[in-house]
């Protein structure tokens, strides 16, 4: 062997490469990456060749992959590009996987690399969707949007042009990030999940309940729309098998006053998770909130993928998160961004809590219902999540 030809165990260590640890993949990326691009790449050989059998060397390359994409050099970038949008074999891979690679190589890229080496990668327009290389540039595109980089480049408009005029999904998102998304991949110190009553008063001004609510929710209406309600709950079942959500909509005789539409009123729909009083101590209340804390709300679980599931990175949870809003709205898809918003500020927006065996109050919870401009529809979206296994009694309905 000559003192340049790269095996995938050439180092010190007898392992070979994809055996090492992430710290020692780190150190490797940042010293000789063009030895871990090499290493990958003949184990995306090796996994082409025994085809669904080598989903373990394919996971081995993903992992080389963003291993690269998270060290910040052109060279690193333009590997981690390669190896995932090009060189991994999707017939050894899980669909699923493959899609959270792609979005994770994405994610990272954009967090660790110069906009100057990403800008490269978009020289030549896609002819069609299908590639994993054209997936991989939608997602960067979307990653960038999100920390307000990006439009405004030619290269990188033209790109975003070429997508929207091939329908990807992604490419209907604004390339800047609006105002109502300013929470979106923030932590705020202190404002985790709302787990109990004294949380949720000391952030939102409670709705106090009154009577013609409850008689008012006694005469709603149930009105089933399969689509819509896919639509809502996608950012809670995107990643798979971890939140529980429910979506409904509701039509009602005659307009419903906004001081009504509170917690008496929403006790009286026919929801799964209001069924039964629980075995939980606790009150039921519903607190007034507002567009972007519910967008942010949507955002955050699609991105995080909830205990038992899969993140969706930035670009998709983003997806998500608008589709979820606009079902709940009931807006059509063609509805433009910043008349959404604007039409969000026209509608009444409640968080609310209660204390049924449906709601697992351990992990984390969310419960909105919405009120439209004509005061006589309503859309509710609730969700629960557990760390418990799905085999455990959390997962027991």
């Amino acid at each position: 062997m000559s003192h340049n030809q790269v095996t995938p165990g050439h180092d010190a260590s007898d392992r070979p490469l994809w055996e090492r640890s992430g710290p020692e993949l780190q150190h490797l990326a940042e010293r000789r990456p063009e030895e871990l691009y090499a290493a990958a790449e003949q184990l995306c050989r090796r996994a082409s060749a025994e085809g669904p059998g080598g989903a373990s060397v394919a996971r081995a390359a993903g992992r080389m992959a963003e291993t690269l994409a998270d060290t910040r050099s052109r060279d690193c970038a333009t590997f981690a590009v390669d190896i995932v949008g090009r060189l991994l074999p999707l017939e050894a891979t899980d669909r699923g996987e493959a899609g959270r690679l792609l979005r994770s190589v994405a994610a990272k890229l954009v967090k660790a690399q110069q906009l100057r080496d990403l800008e490269p990668l978009f020289g030549e327009l896609p002819d069609g969707m299908r590639s994993p290389a054209v997936e991989l540039r939608a997602c960067l595109l979307g990653e960038l949007a999100l920390i307000g980089s990006g439009a405004g480049r030619r290269t990188l408009d033209a790109y975003a042009e070429r997508l929207s005029e091939l329908g990807h999904p992604l490419a209907r998102l604004p390339r800047m990030r609006l105002d109502i998304e300013h929470r979106f991949t923030v932590r705020v110190r202190g404002l985790g999940s709302i787990k109990t009553p004294t949380q949720l008063r000391s952030r939102f001004p409670e709705v106090p309940s009154t009577d013609s609510g409850a008689l008012a929710g006694r005469g709603a209406v149930d009105t089933r729309d399969e689509g819509r309600e896919k639509a809502a709950a996608l950012p809670f079942t995107a990643g798979g098998w971890a939140w529980e959500p429910e979506a409904r909509f509701f039509t009602l005789p005659s307009p419903l006053s906004t001081d009504d539409f509170g917690m008496s009123f929403i006790k009286e729909l026919p929801l799964r998770c209001l069924a039964g009083e629980g075995r939980r101590r606790g009150s039921a209340l519903a607190c007034a909130t507002t567009p972007d804390e519910v967008l942010n709300e949507l955002f955050s679980a699609s991105y995080s993928g909830g205990v038992n599931g899969q993140g969706q990175g930035g670009a998709y949870a983003r997806l998500y998160a608008w589709d979820s809003l606009y079902a709940l709205m009931g807006l059509p898809a063609g509805v433009p961004f910043l008349e959404a918003v604007r039409q969000a500020t026209d509608h009444r927006w409640l968080r609310f809590m209660a204390f049924t065996d449906w709601f697992h109050h351990d992990t984390s919870d969310a419960a909105f219902a919405v009120l439209d401009p004509t005061r006589t529809r309503v859309a509710v979206l609730a969700a629960t999540d557990t760390d418990v296994d799905r085999d455990g009694l959390g997962w027991s309905r």
